[in-house]
């Protein structure tokens, strides 16, 4: 198992991964489904197939956030209340207001939603007490926030906050560019976004695309900057590095990729995790020197 998408934080390492507690802590939010009245559900839900709330292997802990929601498409809803409020037109001999349509909307959704169809969706969540990471597996920081949100219901005081580094990663990847090097342990590969900081925001995207080195530096030198920058770290993981520190389409290449001699799905699948681990925590490293160290509290 390989995450796809990473929201990078920090928990403070006097943080112990207590399993027992942590399990006891993250049941009182355990997921259940939408109940027939309810449009959306969420809490936390076993990783693996019978096991606990709480996945440990070799110190590292896997949690698996679940949400629920209903789906009424929206078109649906809207017919149904055009026929109840035609109806009632009919009834009273004058249209219904503004007023009486929400009532009906209400109404209409309310009935509907035990029949709706169930959306379910999961998002991993890795915590490293050893080396201090949490890591969501989450494309958008909206995800990423209500993954937190509901941690630190369920754990009081958890010591966790935001990665913050030395340099920006627009500056950094910007000069990456311009000097068409990447830093020590890394290549840049062939997709790049760079944005006017300008009120136009033009915007150019380069996709599985030669970077031309003085192209880039045209841009670069018309203002732009570059916002997104695909790199692969030590000839074993690719990925794309956003502005905002998030790191999107991780891929395991093909020299982490050989088939696992373990018999049972659920030995390799651990072992699996564990390589991620071993390998991310090291990329992160890398990075975060790339990117002029982590910042120290003042």
């Amino acid at each position: 198992m390989w995450f796809k998408n990473l929201q990078v934080y920090r928990v403070a390492k006097s943080f112990k991964a207590q399993i027992p507690v942590l399990n006891a802590q993250l049941s009182t939010h355990q997921f259940q489904p939408c109940g027939a009245s309810e449009s959306a559900s969420q809490g936390w839900s076993a990783p693996r197939e019978h096991g606990d709330l709480v996945h440990l292997v070799n110190q590292q802990v896997l949690l698996c956030f679940t949400t629920e929601k209903k789906v009424l498409p929206s078109s649906v809803i809207n017919a149904a209340v055009k026929a109840r409020a035609q109806e009632v037109e009919e009834q009273q001999g004058f249209k219904p207001g503004r007023k009486l349509l929400k009532e009906l909307k209400e109404q209409v959704t309310e009935e509907l939603l035990p029949r709706a169809f169930a959306s379910r969706t999961n998002t991993s969540v890795w915590i490293d007490p050893v080396n201090g990471w949490l890591v969501i597996d989450a494309s958008s920081p909206g995800r990423s926030d209500e993954v937190l949100k509901l941690m630190l219901k369920c754990i009081d005081q958890f010591p966790i906050e935001s990665l913050r580094v030395n340099l920006s990663p627009l500056g950094a990847m910007t000069d990456w560019l311009s000097g068409n090097e990447a830093p020590d342990g890394f290549t840049i590969d062939q997709d790049a976004e760079l944005r006017s900081s300008g009120q136009s925001k033009a915007t150019v995207k380069y996709t599985r695309h030669n970077l031309d080195p003085v192209e880039i530096a045209n841009h670069i030198a018309g203002g732009k900057q570059c916002t997104k920058l695909a790199l692969t770290w030590n000839d074993k993981v690719s990925f794309v590095l956003t502005e905002n520190l998030a790191i999107k389409r991780v891929r395991a290449l093909d020299v982490l990729t050989e088939k696992s001699n373990a018999q049972h799905e659920d030995e390799r699948l651990d072992g699996d995790f564990v390589l991620m681990c071993g390998e991310l925590n090291g990329l992160l490293n890398d990075l975060v020197l790339a990117l002029g160290g982590e910042a120290v509290n003042q």
